[in-house]
């Protein structure tokens, strides 16, 4: 998808509309020059989270396709955000004895 794309539908050909572009397919309108805002990503006591922190379990979590589970307590290392993966989990990175897995979110607190 270029920069000129409909965001919407990704119509190719776009009009101009003032500083708005309009897709002429679907009707959307948006700014091309507006930086899309990235919401910030809390931890389960609603500290905000950043790329490279260090979290800590707090449930005991079960693995899919495993009979192993990452155990309360377990500390993670140089966490990595992941924005929009659609499924809820916004935290990609690599657990000791288990290797690279996502996590959501609402089941670590920030160290």
């Amino acid at each position: 998808m270029s920069e000129s794309n409909c965001p919407k539908c990704e119509y190719e050909y776009p009009y101009p509309d003032g500083n708005m572009l309009v897709c002429p397919d679907c009707q959307h309108q948006w700014d091309p020059t507006a930086t899309p805002e990235i919401p910030e990503i809390k931890d389960a006591n609603g500290n905000v989270l950043a790329t490279g922190d260090t979290v800590t379990v707090i449930k005991d979590l079960k693995i899919k396709g495993s009979s192993q589970s990452v155990k309360v307590g377990t500390k993670v290392k140089n966490i990595r955000l992941v924005h929009d993966s659609g499924d809820g989990h916004d935290i990609a990175c690599k657990i000791e004895g288990f290797g690279a897995m996502n996590l959501k979110s609402e089941f670590v607190k920030k160290v």
